[in-house]
């Protein structure tokens, strides 16, 4: 019989033993697995999360009722007095001073800034029955930064080191948390239903979010990324919604055990150590999740977990590909696992998985359904513009082609000749791509190499896609003062800083999953090129604009 290590929790600290079976408890306070050749072993912490951070889409931003007393925060200028914090422009200094004020019904508003123990505060943070801690919904809190963390002593989890605690009608809107403590985490959530909205829970040295008890929190629109242990882990008897998230590199994404069963709805979990990992008597829904590109498997169960994957009913509709080893992971004792209504490759299964045949609804792509570019992409698509494969996918995640930009271009913008033709000694006549090629370079749109070379099977990087876009619309600005907006902006040709420049200041630049990184490098995916043109067809009045919180916006 395979042997695996059990965890057990002692106050904040853990011990391993070795026994034959996976425990029903494995605790939740770290990363659950540790996937072998033939078996799977229970270790204190999974691989450190990739760095790589993100924004998720933004679906709904809470409005301030009327009636609601405000107390506003400001670490850089408040004072922490009865006087203060009923004007943004009088506020209190500290986040721990608003919560002692506050009773049921109040909105905390948090200016921009970093609230920390050297700006005054005392951890955890408490938000109490009823509070609103709020800071910038709109850009999931990436400039109101909550860092630091405190003992906690949970009824049910002794001793822990916590950011935030959020009881019962609490929410947390609009910020980012980072608990830097060794076995820290961003959010506790115990036995009560509070809110978590539009935030970005990173870099914390455990989890973003903790759920235990008789929890039935709301997890809603947020990013989780480069978390040390798990984005969210989940246990006791924890019900709940996790929806619309984006888990981007942060160690395992979900990470449930004893009888957690949340409901886990259009989810983008992609680049994770592992994606859903559900053990003990876990009984998750999973619906309309995009579960890919993960380091190890899509989704892993494992002890007596038993993931609903759809029925006839209410079919799961999850597209769970592209993981580097298995898509669904079965390594439960006996569970056979029905997954209906799903996007799976039946070639990366382990276990007993029984597949009804996938059948996933709605206008487009099956694999853009959740995809925080679907909305550029089926519209470009209804106007002939882009297209799929044959196998009716999109791939918005593959590379494209310098030809095939080319293509694109002529579909989007039909240019008229400003310069006469050239022969390019790499496109000969009978190339598939040719009179794009040439029809996008009279056009102003794109331009060879030195030596009349124009490399058409070239994967074309951000920076080119913009340079194209600004060059054959006439979009470049001499004032680049728009690039400040960009952390690397250091990374920009200096060739193709008028044209970003421009590009920035017209809408054109969609920056996933941190709006404020360009990449200029990297290579385009179809799903960006696909944004990019789209906002510039926005730019020159032919089509509406779709809202997004990964359009950047000019300073």
């Amino acid at each position: 019989m395979t042997s695996f290590k059990r965890m057990t929790h002692q106050g904040s600290r853990f011990t391993t033993q070795q026994t034959t079976h996976i425990p029903i408890r494995a605790s939740l306070l770290s990363a659950l697995l540790v996937l072998s050749t033939g078996g799977i072993t229970l270790g204190a912490w999974a691989t450190p999360a990739p760095s790589t951070s993100g924004l998720q889409a933004d679906s709904s931003i809470a409005q301030t009722p009327v009636s609601a007393k405000v107390i506003y925060v400001n670490s850089a200028n408040g004072t922490d007095s009865t006087s203060a914090g009923t004007t943004e422009a009088n506020p209190v200094r500290t986040i721990t001073y608003a919560l002692q004020q506050a009773a049921p019904g109040t909105v905390i508003q948090l200016a921009p800034g970093s609230y920390t123990t050297d700006t005054g505060e005392v951890f955890p943070l408490i938000v109490k029955q009823g509070v609103v801690l709020r800071g910038d919904e709109a850009t999931k809190g990436q400039r109101v930064a909550i860092i630091g963390g405190g003992n906690y002593i949970s009824r049910l989890e002794a001793n822990q080191s916590v950011s935030v605690k959020a009881e019962q009608d609490s929410e947390v809107n609009g910020v980012t948390i980072t608990n830097p403590n060794t076995r820290g985490t961003g959010l506790w959530i115990e036995s009560s239903n509070a809110i978590a909205r539009n935030n970005s829970f990173i870099n914390s040295m455990r989890e973003g979010v903790f759920i235990t008890g008789t929890a039935t929190p709301k997890i809603e629109d947020n990013l989780f990324s480069k978390n040390q242990g798990n984005g969210i882990s989940a246990g006791r008897n924890s019900r709940g919604e996790i929806r619309n998230n984006v888990f981007d590199n942060t160690g395992f994404a979900i990470a449930l055990s004893e009888q957690a069963s949340p409901l886990i709805e259009q989810n983008r979990i992609v680049q994770n150590v592992d994606g859903i990992v559900a053990a003990s008597d876990t009984a998750p829904i999973l619906r309309n999740n995009i579960i890919e590109s993960n380091k190890r498997d899509g989704l892993v169960a494992v002890s007596n977990a038993r993931p609903d994957l759809g029925t006839a009913e209410s079919p799961g509709n999850n597209r769970i590909r592209n993981n580097t080893r298995y898509d669904i992971n079965n390594s439960t004792r006996s569970n056979i696992l029905v997954a209906y209504g799903n996007d799976v490759n039946q070639q990366r299964i382990l276990g007993r998985v029984d597949l009804v045949a996938a059948n996933i609804p709605g206008n487009g792509f099956p694999d853009v359904q959740g995809h925080w570019a679907q909305a550029y992409i089926q519209a470009l698509a209804a106007k002939d513009i882009i297209a799929g494969f044959p196998d009716g996918t999109f791939r918005p995640s593959e590379p494209v082609t310098r030809a095939q930009f080319a293509a694109i271009i002529n579909k989007a913008f039909a240019p008229a000749s400003q310069r006469a033709a050239t022969n390019f000694v790499d496109v000969r006549s009978n190339y598939w791509a040719y009179k794009a090629i040439q029809t996008a370079y009279q056009g102003g749109f794109l331009a060879g190499y030195p030596g009349q070379v124009f490399k058409p099977e070239q994967r074309i990087p951000r920076v080119q896609v913009l340079v194209s876009l600004a060059s054959g619309l006439d979009l470049r600005s001499n004032s680049t003062t728009a690039l400040s907006v960009y952390n690397d902006v250091a990374q920009i040709p200096a060739y193709a800083a008028t044209a970003i420049a421009g590009a920035t200041q017209k809408g054109l630049v969609v920056n996933y999953p941190t709006p404020n990184q360009l990449n200029p490098n990297r290579e385009a995916t179809r799903a960006d090129v696909a944004a990019f043109v789209y906002q510039a067809l926005v730019n020159a009045g032919r089509v509406p604009a779709i809202p997004s919180p990964y359009v950047v916006k000019s300073p």
